[in-house]
């Protein structure tokens, strides 16, 4: 008896075959090999389509089902993360009418801000535990105005999980978790919130109904199977955005435990059992997969855009024709902490809600010619991506999240030694690497859901801690030195 996950993201799609009876993970599979094309009309602008995700999906799940030599009746349950915050709209033949404006897209900054201001900010932050922002709500927004007839003809707003349940189920559906990351849903009153439907003119019935996190949410459409490789009637049972997911692999469900991420964007997500927001909404608060009104339990998160994929930038523009990143790692590690002087701000990938939504974008200080190579840009850069976590972990020490250790998964450039140790040095907090991902977490999550674990404790007695890195005192002080002269570089720009 075997669960699948699929993991929708950004640069890939990753599906992984766990055995339910052990909790291992016996195949996996990801597609494109390369890294999949984003659309960039204009600058901060960010589109993919949909159905490229569902060509990816189908690459994987029958690659992962080749490798493994398990057959579609085998599996008995299926999971689906997602890339969180994207907008699909579709009509009433379910026909996605344009691209999907992603996550990272910044167009529509000024209708979260206007939104913020006009509800009021001390309603928003208490109801809606976020300002507006650039989230899905003002994505849509956007549309509304510019794109009208469009706006008109849409019969649903999808995110990207709810558009992949759809391609296999039929059944148009959402959560409270995706309703709350899309910042439709109101904490307080429990419900969709009638101060966004109403600022922005918002058609009701363009919001899906409800399904739960985990349990039931549709089987695989007959037609569908046979692309898939899969068996007509395997049900869906879980759904969750990313970061959320990733956060659930980890095992992170309770108040005080933290998990991160960094792949093209970095993640810290913390769980809070509070309702309550970041007066500047430079981390965002959303439902976890295990919230409920009795027994609220929200992720509070930080992201950085321009991790993983300032790294592949370093690699395609700095590195020698088939350099690994296993190799750009060492290169790395041959320049001293700190890199000599060298300063890299990794906000190339649009605005950074860390930093008030500002188009900060990439920068290089105290490049020398005479003294710094390939070798330092690249320990910049990673040292870069680990000072802005820091930069933002204060800012959830601020909202009283005491984070004493992360945990990660061996995977993306949390399998860097360099990012491991600094970020364990810069932060004086421990790192547990973890041997799973998302797609893992999402199999699992489809356990739960369709009742083969009767716990997430059940379903995550296997999950096997790898490693744990500890501050070490003499880097610490290096590393901490160097974070200040970062930290006082990027305060000049903003």
């Amino acid at each position: 008896m075997y669960l699948l996950g699929c993991d929708i993201g950004c640069s890939s799609v990753k599906v992984s075959i766990v055995d339910a009876e052990s909790g291992l993970t016996i195949g996996a599979n990801a597609y494109p090999e390369t890294e999949a094309p984003m659309k960039v009309l204009h600058p901060g602008w960010a589109e993919q389509n949909p159905e490229d995700w569902w060509t990816y999906l189908k690459h994987a799940i029958r690659g992962a089902l080749e490798d493994t030599k398990v057959t579609g009746e085998d599996i008995k349950a299926i999971g689906i993360a997602y890339q969180m915050h994207g907008l699909v709209l579709v009509d009433k033949n379910r026909t996605v009418l344009r691209p999907s404006i992603i996550w990272c897209d910044s167009r529509a900054v000024s209708y979260g801000d206007r939104a913020f201001h006009s509800i009021g900010e001390e309603r928003c932050l208490s109801h809606l535990l976020n300002s507006p922002g650039n989230f899905t709500a003002a994505k849509l927004a956007w549309i509304k105005e510019y794109e009208p007839e469009l706006y008109q003809k849409a019969d649903k707003m999808l995110l990207p999980g709810d558009y992949i349940a759809m391609r296999m189920t039929g059944e148009i559906a959402t959560t409270i978790p995706g309703l709350s990351e899309g910042i439709f849903w109101d904490f307080k009153e429990h419900c969709l919130s009638e101060d966004i439907m109403n600022y922005f003119g918002f058609r009701r019935d363009l919001i899906p109904g409800l399904v739960d996190t985990f349990g039931f949410q549709g089987e695989l459409l007959g037609s569908v199977a046979a692309e898939l490789g899969l068996k007509k009637g395997t049900p869906v049972t879980y759904r969750a955005g990313d970061q959320t997911n990733n956060a659930l692999a980890l095992n992170v469900l309770n108040p005080g435990e933290v998990a991160a991420t960094a792949g093209t964007s970095g993640v810290v997500y913390g769980v809070n059992g509070n309702l309550g927001a970041d007066v500047l909404s430079r981390v965002n608060t959303f439902a976890h997969v295990n919230h409920t009104k009795e027994n609220p339990r929200l992720g509070v998160l930080l992201c950085i855009n321009g991790v993983g994929i300032l790294n592949s930038w370093v690699k395609k523009t700095m590195m020698s024709e088939g350099t690994t990143y296993d190799q750009q790692n060492l290169l790395a590690e041959s320049v001293p902490i700190g890199s000599e002087g060298l300063s890299i701000l990794p906000f190339g990938n649009g605005a950074e809600r860390m930093l008030q939504n500002k188009q900060v974008d990439c920068t290089i200080f105290g490049l020398n010619f005479n003294i710094h190579t390939a070798a330092h840009i690249a320990r910049a850069a990673q040292e870069g991506i680990v000072f802005s976590f820091k930069y933002g972990m204060d800012i959830m020490n601020e909202m009283g999240i005491d984070i004493q250790a992360v945990r990660v998964g061996n995977s993306s450039m949390f399998r860097s030694p360099i990012l491991r140790e600094a970020l364990a040095g810069v932060t004086g907090t421990v790192i547990e690497v973890y041997d799973t991902n998302g797609a893992i977490g999402a199999a699992k999550g489809a356990g739960i859901g369709a009742g083969i674990y009767h716990s997430p404790e059940e379903a995550f007695a296997s999950l096997k801690k790898i490693k744990e890195i500890e501050p070490d005192g003499l880097k610490a002080d290096r590393y901490c030195g160097a974070f200040d002269i970062w930290k006082e570089r990027l305060e000049k720009m903003i």
